[in-house]
């Protein structure tokens, strides 16, 4: 195990997902459930199947596209978003 690989990783989709919709839904759900575990446990299973589909896709594209241009497109997409998002809170 490269520890390195797993605590970049760790930090890296911890502040991704802090106020993120994910948490946002969870907080929602948490407001309305009893149980308190059922939400965590529904939410915990949703993120760690949302990584492995990110792993395996992400090792299927490796084969065939070079990491620079995966790392290329993924920049240029979160780009994309900002400057979206940046639009739109200008237009409220």
């Amino acid at each position: 195990m490269d520890w390195k690989v797993i605590l970049s990783t760790f930090v890296a989709v911890f502040i991704a997902e802090l106020g993120d919709k994910t948490q946002l839904i969870t907080f929602g759900a948490s407001t309305s459930s009893p149980s308190k575990l059922d939400v965590f446990i529904g939410s915990a299973s949703a993120l760690v199947l949302a990584s492995a589909i990110g792993v395996m896709v992400g090792a299927s594209l490796g084969q065939f596209i070079s990491v620079k241009t995966l790392e290329r497109v993924g920049g240029s997409i979160f780009i994309v978003i900002g400057i979206v998002t940046l639009y739109k809170s200008f237009q409220a």
